[in-house]
């Protein structure tokens, strides 16, 4: 793995950072400074990662809560939640923490996005079933944040090199670039998130932009590409019907395809198996170019742990009711309408 990184990091000479990414960690009494991951920093704005923590502790009232005090304890949390824009929270003496991540890339002297690496974790039987996705492992399952944990010489220079790293240029409105650079002095440290791996297109005339979301392993991500490519691909051209059955795809088309339709799903047909050829990281179809890129993420660190949400981060919708009512007693009141279902 070192040689990797030392192979990667001759190969890529600078870095695309695309954003941030929203996610909630918890602390409890017995963790000292490490956080865990409950929901994935996958999240495009907080307020997923908020309706996340939601559904996390209603359903914990739910299915988990040993006593009338606990659930009620969790409720107040949801409620809590439902109405305001909560970055952080105690529940029952645990610490919950909407967290902030920045995902990059590297990138070559031609521009080209780094694709995984060899030793890079890969399943053991490589799985191409439908439904093996569902069996698949979960990005940040389990993961414990701890920034006291042993780094290899390559992983300690990156985090050192990575601290000052800031949002720069003119296309940056002000209050972005004044948080960003406020963030390198309030949380002054980072750790490394393990990588992740996502689908990445581009066309003659465009550059790379994200296909898919953040997978935990590359295999996931071909496996994506591959249904992406025989399924859902053949069905927004027009070649299979939207309502045509689930088992007809680019391999197995309709009796009724015509000549010209069964070349455009043999061409994507054929980028698909070559992902099934071995580790393809790369295929072409119809002149669009599909990568496996491989993405990482930086989690700024604070005196007080993993960094939140900033102020002039954008929220793409308002806290909100997602879950029927649920009493003390753990009784789900589904006959109740909503707050916004509620007539006005």
């Amino acid at each position: 793995m070192e040689a990797d990184a030392l192979d990667a990091a001759a190969r890529h000479s600078s870095l695309a950072v695309r954003g941030p990414l929203f996610g909630v960690a918890v602390q409890s009494v017995d963790d000292g400074p490490r956080w865990r991951v409950v929901i994935e920093v996958t999240y495009g704005c907080p307020q997923q990662a908020r309706d996340g923590l939601n559904s996390l502790l209603w359903f914990r009232a739910k299915d988990d809560a040993k006593s009338p005090e606990e659930r009620r304890a969790l409720l107040e949390a949801v409620a809590r939640l439902e109405k305001e824009y909560v970055d952080e929270l105690t529940v029952l003496d645990t610490r919950y923490r909407v967290v902030r991540a920045e995902e990059y890339a590297a990138l070559d002297a031609h521009g080209d996005i780094e694709t995984p690496r060899p030793t890079d974790p890969e399943p053991l039987t490589l799985d191409w079933s439908p439904g093996s996705g569902a069996r698949s492992p979960r990005v940040d399952d389990n993961l414990v944040l701890d920034p006291d944990a042993p780094l290899s010489p390559l992983q300690a220079a990156e985090r050192v090199a990575l601290r000052p790293l800031a949002y720069s240029g003119t296309r940056f409105p002000a209050p972005v670039l004044a948080d960003s650079a406020r963030a390198v002095e309030t949380h002054p440290d980072v750790l490394l998130m393990p990588a992740g791996f996502l689908i990445v297109e581009r066309t003659a005339d465009s550059a790379w932009s994200p296909g898919s979301g953040l997978q935990a392993t590359a295999h996931a991500a071909r496996r994506t590409l591959d249904f992406a490519l025989t399924w859902m691909e053949p069905r927004i051209r027009g070649l299979i019907p939207y309502d045509a059955d689930r088992t007809v795809d680019a391999r197995r088309p309709p009796a009724e395809t015509t000549e010209a339709e069964a070349a455009e799903l043999q061409e994507l047909a054929k980028a698909a198996d070559q992902l099934r050829a071995g580790r393809c990281n790369q295929v072409e179809a119809h002149g669009t170019t599909y990568r496996i890129a491989r993405s990482r993420r930086l989690l700024r660190w604070g005196p007080d742990g993993p960094e939140g949400p900033r102020p002039s981060d954008v929220n793409t919708h308002p806290p909100s009711t997602l879950h029927p009512r649920l009493d003390e007693a753990g009784t789900v009141h589904f006959d109740e309408p909503t707050p916004d279902e509620s007539p006005s």
